[in-house]
């Protein structure tokens, strides 16, 4: 079961940093790649800074040998990982133990998804009242605001694997005992609340294990990309998972899709199980200690690169995702739509959304700019889909905001992970899914109550706006502290930019945030 997806220092062996540096286009490349990952493969799993490569397809890095006037050699990266060129747009693929946990999370978020619709369903007729439903989701998510940097510290403590298949086990279990009460008719409100709520304690170490695994399994250079082919697979399944939810309720109940739900951990216990432990990167696991999750704090504190993209993952998070509300106001208040085209609306979404996912996975290593860069277009859509004058505008306006939505999205995880030392991942991470899923029980009642007073499109106006701000103050902030200024240039000229960042005087500062710019 997944939610959507809502730093320390080592120093990385040579052997990792030159395979790393050999790893182009070029075909002639590929002995010397394979003599320097067999290396790789007896050192602890590098660590990177994003940015440091090519991540846009026109761009050439130090390592490319068709790189006019220079020399054939790595740049030294601030945390020893050099990144080329995107490697396809399914690359992670290729790593086996990712091919295992992929094709399981197919089937276990398709179930995640069953489940979700079945729930709500399951509450509405249990209670008549769109508030229970409200709840539900509050308590779901309310343990993640509360106890989510503890999950973080948990994650860190424990293998990955092996509190992973824990994890999504107990899962399996709720979804059976929920199955098991609404099939013998025994289910209340109260069940169903008490289920969400362990649903929710479960997810608190899950979310921020399964998102540092995904390193353990490819390593840094196909990160990103496995990032995003998550991101993509979750959407698929928000595609295909209400739909089979809707025929399976019709037919036989709600009961019978929680024991769908249920039969589908098994799918990603199994794959877990399947992988070969030798292939895989995992970290050291840390010895309990007091001040644990303090230290995660300083750490993302001390380093700008981790903090002011945490921050923008804040704001975005709590304001800009609040589609249930805004979507269901412009459906029956704006558009005077039924149903049918509700549904149509989060359609939408979830096609711009995959489409971003999809995107993203054929970058390289996302840089800061691009991070900030996708903030800031998500929030100007949201602005102008405010103002859109029919319900078709409406929705193609939503898939382009979906795009940009999941590119923030894919590009936040996969630079803090990189920017992190393996042994803060987990906390890192933890913090990064409270601030971004947990500020939903406070923004989601700011922005309902703006809709209720003021309409949906005030509402949806707020959202866009207090995105794209966040955006480009964050953005500023950045430039600042790496010492790099805006230059816009309306004739860059073949392979040159309108917009970019360069140095304020002379040579950029050498320092890992001006690298990850």
């Amino acid at each position: 079961m997944a939610v959507a997806p809502r730093g320390e220092t080592t120093v990385t062996p040579p052997a990792a940093a030159s395979a790393a540096a050999i790893r182009t286009d070029d075909p002639t490349t590929e002995s010397a790649a394979a003599s320097a990952a067999a290396a790789d493969a007896q050192a602890p799993a590098p660590t990177g800074q994003p940015g440091n490569g090519d991540d846009d397809p026109d761009e050439r890095t130090a390592a490319d040998p068709a790189a006019p006037g220079r020399a054939h050699l790595p740049a030294p990266s601030p945390t020893g990982a050099e990144f080329t060129r995107p490697r396809g747009m399914f690359s992670s693929l290729r790593v086996r133990n990712y091919r295992y946990y992929f094709a399981g999370q197919v089937v276990s978020n398709t179930g995640t998804w069953m489940q979700r619709i079945a729930q709500d369903w399951l509450v509405l007729s249990l209670t008549g009242s769109p508030l229970a439903v409200g709840i539900t989701t509050a308590m779901q998510f309310l343990p993640m605001l509360l106890l989510g940097l503890f999950g973080g510290v948990l994650a860190d403590r424990m293998p990955k694997r092996r509190l992973l298949i824990y994890t999504q086990g107990a899962m399996g279990l709720l979804a059976v005992g929920l199955a098991v009460l609404t099939i013998g008719g025994a289910v209340t409100p109260y069940y169903v609340y008490a289920f969400a709520l362990l649903l929710g304690l479960v997810t608190v170490v899950d979310n921020p294990a399964r998102q540092a695994f995904v390193a353990e399994m490819v390593g840094p250079e196909d990160l990103a990309n496995a990032v995003s082919l998550n991101a993509a697979n979750f959407q698929t399944a928000r595609l295909v998972g209400p739909a089979v939810a809707g025929l399976l309720i019709a037919a036989v109940g709600s009961g019978w899709a929680f024991a769908v739900n249920a039969l589908s951990f098994v799918a990603v216990i199994g794959g877990l199980l399947a992988m070969r432990e030798s292939e895989l990167r995992p970290t050291e696991p840390i010895a309990r200690e007091k001040g644990q999750l303090r230290e995660g704090l300083r750490y993302v504190r001390e380093r700008p690169e981790l903090l002011w993209p945490m921050v923008l993952a804040g704001f975005v998070g709590t304001f800009g995702f609040n589609f249930p509300t805004l979507l269901a106001g412009f459906a029956y208040d704006t558009f005077k739509v039924g149903a049918g085209q509700y549904g149509l609306l989060n359609t939408a979404m979830a096609v711009g959304s995959l489409t971003g996912a999809l995107l993203a996975a054929r970058r390289g290593v996302p840089r800061l700019r691009r991070l900030v860069g996708a903030a800031l277009a998500f929030g100007a859509l949201e602005v102008v889909a405010a103002f859109a004058p029919d319900f078709w505008t409406f929705a193609l306006l939503l898939m382009l905001v979906g795009v940009f939505g999941l590119s923030f999205n894919t590009s936040v995880n996969a630079s803090l992970q990189l920017a992190t030392d393996p042994a803060m991942r987990g906390r890192v991470m933890g913090l990064l899914v409270l601030v971004f899923t947990g500020g939903t029980p406070i923004g989601a009642p700011i922005v309902g109550w703006v809709t209720a007073s003021y309409g949906p499109r005030l509402g949806l106006l707020a959202c866009g706006l207090v995105s794209a701000a966040a955006a480009g103050v964050v953005g500023l902030v950045l430039a600042r502290s790496a010492d790099l200024r805006v230059r816009f240039d309306l004739h860059p000229g073949r392979g040159g930019r309108v917009v970019a960042f360069v140095p304020r005087t002379g040579a950029a500062r050498k320092s890992e945030l001006a690298t990850a710019c």
